[in-house]
């Protein structure tokens, strides 16, 4: 309080005084409300011609610089001499991009990233051991929305060095399902049912049409794979309908599905205990004990 008495406000509040902070404010507002129709506009024309990661790069890259003038604009109409702050600022960028390799890196990528157009947001993308929906693709990295509601950032640079798949890219996908009968049962009776169950789908596409295929031999039995097409927004629901389909169909059949199991058939009048332990060698501390 004795620091706020102590101020001249008379000779500090002058019409000259009050006439530049009114046109400070205005600047600041006025600029952030033109930046801000400026960046709204430029981003529909954008998402009508381009794709939409590129349509948030030049608007997040137009609203930085926008920013950074209505700031420089500001601090000129407030007298402030912009020379000595630029020429800090521009040794601080050499520091800082000297010192930042790995952001620099991270830019280069994001722009190789656009340019390829390998996903797009609203993809669900798999990189490493990671799966997720892509929610922003930004200069240094890639924002991931898992399914369990989980905020994942990728670097761009990882995104650029390693494989990656797009499950998504395409409107329609394929689903394999993989069935194990014993050697026991008729195979061709097993590939007209899981035929005949993939055709009563609605939600299986006929054109590429199921397929069906013996794919190799385990213990268990013969390993049967059926494969079965369908639009990308119904994978849930497939995996599901087609999983119990399978499990009913074959009970209904009375074709098994064997769990993996051995069976071990002996001689009867065989020595249940073939190997015999002769002389054994005493370890050390029998030997010592014997002494």
């Amino acid at each position: 309080m004795t620091f706020l008495q102590e101020i001249d406000w008379q000779n500090l509040l002058t019409p000259d005084t009050i006439w530049s902070l009114a046109k400070v404010l205005l600047y600041a507002v006025v600029g952030m409300i033109l930046l801000r129709m400026t960046v709204v506009i430029i981003r529909r024309i954008l998402k009508r011609r381009t794709t939409a990661q590129v349509a948030m790069l030049v608007t997040k890259g137009i609203n930085y610089v926008g920013i950074g003038l209505i700031v420089m604009l500001v601090l000129v109409e407030l007298g402030v001499n912009l020379a000595p702050i630029l020429g800090a600022a521009g040794i601080v960028g050499l520091a800082v991009g000297i010192a930042s390799q790995a952001s620099l890196s991270n830019i280069i990528s994001g722009l190789f990233l656009v340019s390829e157009k390998p996903f797009e947001i609203g993809d669900v993308i798999k990189t490493a051991d990671t799966v997720g929906v892509v929610d922003s693709i930004d200069l240094l990295s890639v924002k991931l929305r898992t399914f369990d509601n989980l905020f994942i950032r990728v670097p761009n640079e990882q995104l650029a060095n390693t494989q990656l798949t797009n499950i998504t890219r395409y409107p329609i996908r394929r689903l394999d399902f993989s069935v194990a009968v014993p050697y026991s049962e008729d195979l061709q009776r097993v590939q007209s049912v899981l035929r005949e169950l993939a055709e009563a789908e609605p939600l299986c596409l006929n054109e590429p049409a199921p397929i069906v295929l013996f794919s190799d031999f385990r213990d268990a039995g013969a390993t049967v794979v059926l494969g079965v097409w369908f639009q990308k927004s119904d994978f849930i629901v497939v995996k599901n309908r087609i999983f119990t389909a399978i499990v009913a169909r074959f009970q209904a059949e009375n074709i098994d599905i064997p769990v993996g199991y051995r069976s071990l058939q002996t001689d009867k009048n065989a020595d249940p205990f073939p190997i015999r332990i002769v002389n054994p060698i005493p370890n050390n501390d029998d030997a010592m004990n014997s002494e």
